[in-house]
């Protein structure tokens, strides 16, 4: 039996190339795709899903949840290393869809639907999850398991000094999904970052005759570009694609129990994650974080993810 997964995302490229994987994974069932702000604003973000799931086409549609604004996001302008769409400015086309429904209350239905068998895969902020929460709280206890990509363990960030992109720009919503009862897989910056694609990933892409190989051929080399110009790197990492896989194989990645919490109000430490890593913790143990990564199995996976989506989606 398939297993049934919510692909939450804030829709940037690493998020589509992730997107591919999952939604043509044989033995994974993508109940839903929801967007989330983050990378990109709540409008651009609810574009950019649609426009994914049209130029994908796959043989079974989820349903797709709507991202709205986040309270107190920071400003942040994601266009130096994604594009000014997200999408390494593919600008694909976006069908007309009607009666599409804001993403908590999508989330809320899936996990009615199917109690205990879906596992929510969070690609970005958590904003959405916890406002499912909010809307109705009887589904913590409903929840499989939540994958949460995001966090740094040595407290070395990405978007500022002490803080990971996802947990920084919502961590109120990450401080209470670290607080609920639910099961929690964490693949932080530590473990994605260990993976690095150089240009010779084009040539384990899908072919441009494909749907999946079109897509990841046009979002791509715009984040190649931007890495070497605006970082001074040759590689680029791809954090959503590498922490996408602890939804199709969790053995990839070692993990260890630990006890985390969120910074939510410092003034240089906002969204910083923090972990008790002291001989006697005070804190509870809340969630398991991934330690390390079989960097071979790992790259093979996505590559061959990535060719099958490509046969199943050939012209």
């Amino acid at each position: 039996m398939a297993r049934k997964i919510i692909v939450d995302s804030d829709m940037g490229t690493d998020d589509a190339v992730a997107t591919t994987m999952l939604l043509f994974h044989p033995d994974l069932e993508v109940v839903a795709l929801t967007a989330t702000e983050g990378c990109v604003p709540a409008a651009r973000a609810n574009c950019n899903l649609q426009a994914i799931l049209a130029a994908l086409d796959p043989p079974r549609y989820p349903r797709l949840g709507m991202a709205s604004e986040t309270l107190d996001a920071p400003p942040i302008n994601s266009a130096y290393l994604y594009g000014d769409d997200g999408l390494g400015n593919s600008h694909l086309k976006i069908p007309s869809k009607q009666h599409l429904l804001p993403a908590d209350k999508v989330i809320v239905e899936s996990f009615r639907r199917d109690p205990g068998r879906v596992t929510f895969v969070a690609l970005g902020p958590l904003t959405n999850l916890a406002r499912a929460l909010l809307r109705d709280p009887a589904i913590e206890e409903l929840i499989d398991q939540v994958i949460i990509v995001g966090g740094s363990v040595s407290g070395i960030g990405n978007i500022t000094p002490a803080a990971e992109f996802n947990f920084y720009f919502d961590p109120v919503s990450t401080r209470q999904i670290f607080h609920s009862r639910t099961t929690k897989l964490l693949i932080p910056l530590d473990a994605t970052q260990q993976l690095h694609f150089g240009l010779d990933l084009f040539d384990d892409l899908p072919s441009n005759d494909t749907r999946a190989g079109h897509l990841c051929r046009e979002i791509l080399p715009f984040t190649f570009r931007s890495f070497r110009q605006r970082l001074g790197r040759e590689t680029i990492t791809l954090n959503d694609v590498v922490g996408a896989l602890a939804a199709v194989d969790p053995t990839i990645f070692e993990f260890t129990r630990m006890a985390g919490d969120v910074e939510t109000q410092g003034e240089i430490t906002r969204g910083a994650s923090v972990f008790d890593l002291r001989p006697l913790p005070e804190w509870r143990m809340n969630i398991d974080v991934a330690t390390s990564i079989d960097l071979q199995r790992a790259r093979q996976t996505i590559t061959g993810l990535l060719q099958h989506a490509g046969r199943l989606t050939a012209n």
